[in-house]
């Protein structure tokens, strides 16, 4: 992991192999950010001048790299673009600022030390420059030869920046080493569910996902229960061995309880954690397999967010439901037409095995309900319908109750990942009668994202607050990095669920 300090060391003596400055677009042309204020004196004010010279427009994701002035012990400046100056009287926003920030980490790849000047108001601001420079200096490369230090034919691989020293910061001010202490600690459980994501499926499996969650609650004092196919079996979920029943790999069912002596409030997460998903018997065409890997990255996403409530010692009780399976075809494996009976008790009738995530999902929630929290959220990369809705970088939120549905959406966006609500329109639901079971896990095909919340809502407990974060687009990233986004597991929804808990703690949620 990335180091980080707060600095209160002028630029000029930094010993480090870059200075990041920020550069906005103004109306006649690019615009020196606050912060740079002695990297641009250095340049006799004309820095602007001379990065426009050379082609910088302050255009956000822009990066210009420029021999450092006279004077300065690091021999480079590194501009990255914030995008168009802020109207007066406001600011720069957070996620501006964590996006430019980890943009210039990846642009110093390979780099053992950078300084940020970036403009920074308070530690709030220092705050979203230290997570975005955290993730934006992550990288993957368990399987690359010899690790990081070499890579094919023995050519040097470019690892993540090492070190970062934010200027401007207050090393003793108690806000600003609360600030970074977050930031440090949710970057390294995002960071840790983005290789969840990349790792191959032949090395994480749900026994070998169960044992990741053991590891890090024995770490970080989270009580951890463990369903393995035989308690599985014996308590009756049908719909994750269901799913599993394929798979040489059993299912496993993993419950992480993080309990605050001072909570007023017990949230529930639920991840769907398909550790690969073929499709089953109802296989996935060819070119829509190579990424299945990511199916897991629910389950991945509440793992992270309960082990960084517990890291921040939040005044809340999480409970994280991690629902594992690998879904393969086999002789063994359910076939279409197939009825299992749920943990809940209701039967359901599988028209398509490739709709295995709503069956996991189905009996997590069925049990969380049973410990009768004040909410439940499900994170799953369940539906392409989604993607086809809303892109590739926003997920979408459904609930049984509209106020529950804005707060998470105001959660998300205050924690800089885009997302929109949706609706359960109560005529859909006919479309999942089934003549022999209780409910089918298909319905219309049209609105086929919002047919997967009405179906997840049947098996929550009556009178339980609920939402589904359908994040099958965001979660991971085919194309090239952006921001702090890298190409890959991305960590979707874990800010979220972590700003959730916070706000819940602090009793925004009533």
């Amino acid at each position: 992991m990335t180091a980080l300090t707060l600095s209160t060391a002028a630029a000029s003596g930094q010993r480090a192999d870059a200075i990041v400055v920020g550069v906005a677009k103004g109306a006649k042309g690019p615009v020196v950010a606050p912060g740079a204020e002695a990297v641009d004196k250095a340049y006799d004010g004309k820095l602007a001048s001379v990065l426009e010279t050379l082609g910088a427009s302050g255009a956000e994701g822009e990066v210009t790299k420029l021999p450092a002035p006279s004077g300065f012990k690091a021999p480079v400046v590194v501009a990255v673009g914030l995008g168009t100056v802020p109207e007066k009287d406001e600011t720069y926003g957070t996620d501006a600022l964590r996006r430019a920030a980890g943009t210039a980490a990846r642009a110093l790849s390979g780099s053992k030390k950078a300084a940020f000047a970036l403009p920074s108001e308070d530690a709030e601001d220092t705050g979203a420059i230290a997570e975005g420079a955290l993730l934006g200096a992550y990288a993957f490369d368990a399987y690359k030869e010899n690790g990081s230090a070499k890579g094919k034919n023995g050519k040097d691989v470019k690892g993540p920046l090492a070190e970062i020293a934010l200027l401007g910061g207050k090393p003793r001010d108690k806000a600003y080493k609360a600030a970074v202490e977050r930031a440090t600690a949710l970057a390294e459980e995002l960071n840790r569910a983005r290789d969840l994501v990349n790792t191959p499926p032949n090395d994480l499996n749900p026994e070998a996902f169960a044992a990741v969650a053991t590891a890090a609650a024995k770490e970080h004092g989270i009580k951890i229960q463990v369903l393995d196919e035989k308690a599985l079996t014996k308590g009756g979920f049908g719909g994750i061995l269901g799913v599993g029943v394929g798979s040489d790999a059993p299912p496993r069912l993993v419950k992480l309880s993080y309990t605050s002596s001072k909570a007023k409030k017990h949230l529930a997460f639920v991840g769907k954690g398909i550790t690969y998903d073929s499709g089953g018997i109802s296989l996935k065409p060819a070119g829509h397999n190579e990424t299945m890997k990511c199916d897991m990255a629910g389950a991945a996403a509440v793992f992270a967010a309960v082990v960084t409530a517990a890291r921040l010692g939040l005044e809340v009780n999480v409970t994280g439901w991690l629902a594992l399976a690998e879904n393969m075809p086999s002789g063994s494996a359910t076939r279409p037409g197939d009825v299992l009976r749920m943990y809940s008790g209701k039967t359901v009738e599988v028209l398509n095995t490739d709709a295995e995530g709503r069956l996991v999902l189905a009996d997590a929630l069925a049990k969380a309900s049973e410990d009768k929290p004040d909410a439940i959220v499900d994170v799953a990369t369940l539906t392409g319908a989604m993607m086809m809705a809303l892109g590739s970088r926003t997920f979408g939120i459904m609930a049984n109750d509209d106020a529950f549905r804005a707060a998470i959406h105001d959660a998300s966006e205050e924690a800089g990942e885009p997302s929109w609500p949706m609706p359960l329109p109560d005529h859909l639901r006919k479309g999942m009668d089934s003549p022999t079971a209780d409910i089918a896990n298909m319905g219309e095909r049209m609105g086929g994202g919002l047919v997967a919340g009405l179906f997840l809502q049947e098996f929550i407990g009556e009178g339980i607050t609920w939402a589904h974060l359908d994040i099958a687009g965001p979660a991971f990233n085919e194309g090239g990095p952006f921001g702090y986004t890298p190409k890959g597991g991305t960590g979707t929804a874990v800010r979220t669920l972590v700003r959730l808990a916070e706000r819940t703690a602090a009793g925004d949620l009533g």
